[in-house]
Formats: C-alpha cells, structure tokens, sequence
C-alpha cells in the first residue's frame, strides 16, 4: 500500500534549441484536470504564434492522464513527455512543451528525442515535494487518557487536530498502511476507553 507519491512545488519554465527550432518547456503543479486544463490554454494564449503546443498530465487521486501531440506525428510529442514524466516519478503535474519551428525537419526520432530533451530540461529545475496519502481518523477519548492516546498519535500521524470540551476530541491524518494498527492500537490500549474511527 502506498502512502506518499511526489509532485512538484512550484511552475517551472526550460528553453532549448534543437536545428533551429525553439523548443519551450513547462511544469505546473496541478492537483486536477481542470487546473490543468486551464493552465494549458493560459500557454496556448500566451504562445497563439507558436508551431504547437504539446502536452502531457498525470494526476495521481483519479489516476488520470492525457497527452497531445498538437499536430505532430503521432506519438512523437505527447507519449514521451508522459514518459518522461514517469521517469522522473512525478503525478500531479502539466508538462506543456512549445514549439516554433525553425525550417528544419527533425524526423520521427528526432521529435521524440527533441520532445524528451525538453521535458528533461524542465523537469531537472523541479525540486520534489511529497505528497502524503492518509485516512483522517476521529479519536475521541477522555482527559484520563489523553496523554497515552497523544504518544500513539505521536508515533503514528502525519499531522492531526484538537478540541478540547468535556472530552477530548483529535482528528488524526494516518497514512494508509498503519490506519488498521492505528485504531486497533488506540482501542487496545485503552481498553476501549477511547474510539476511532475513520471520517
């Protein structure tokens, strides 16, 4: 079971070129498709003049992805952007790569290798952020065990909350794998004096 995946934390820009043509990559962090959509017409805006604008997204919650050759051959411009996306083991991300060609046609590999040099430009500038994936669980428990529930929160959350009125109510972010142990530690150990649950 995986608890974390990696995206990127903030917008990027790379430019190289290859036999006079110029080709301008770019990242952004996106955490849907519609994020993503839009910050692809923003490029397709901003570059209206360009030859195209080739892209690829890949989020991690829907497990979703797309490319676009954009008028390329076919799977020379979308397919390795993607590829190189995965290479780098990164979700929740836009690659768009702009092309203006230069006059000098660079072939079926050559585009592929063009296409993957400059994601590989773009994506080399990214530093990692890591994404936890967890379970929010609800603890409730009295004032009597909020110092032994608070250490097996301690060892196991990513982060958590509370509220304190006649009792003591904490909800706990846990990462996937240890949701079962989790639980199952809070009601042992307190001979079920405290609850959780998953919210």
């Amino acid at each position: 079971m995986i608890d974390n995946y990696y995206t990127i934390d903030s917008p990027q820009n790379a430019e190289i070129k290859i036999k006079g043509s110029k080709f301008i990559g770019y990242v952004f962090p996106v955490s849907n498709k519609e994020i993503a959509i839009l910050k692809l017409h923003e490029i397709k805006v901003k570059h209206f003049d360009a030859t195209h604008n080739c892209f690829a997204y890949k989020i991690w919650n829907s497990n979703e992805y797309r490319t676009s050759d954009d008028g390329e051959p076919s799977g020379t411009a979308g397919t390795p952007i993607l590829l190189t996306i995965k290479k780098y083991d990164f979700n929740d991300i836009l690659v768009v790569v702009t092309r203006y060609f230069g006059g000098t046609k660079l072939g079926v590999g050559g585009l592929v290798r063009a296409y993957t040099k400059s994601a590989e430009s773009v994506l080399e500038l990214c530093e990692k952020k890591i994404v936890n994936i967890t379970n929010a669980v609800l603890v409730n428990c009295r004032y009597e065990e909020i110092s032994l529930v608070k250490r097996i929160i301690n060892e196991y959350a990513v982060s958590f909350a509370e509220e304190y009125t006649d009792v003591v109510r904490i909800t706990a972010q846990i990462p996937l794998s240890k949701t079962d142990n989790f639980i199952s530690t809070i009601t042992y150990s307190t001979n079920a004096k405290a609850s959780a649950i998953i919210i």
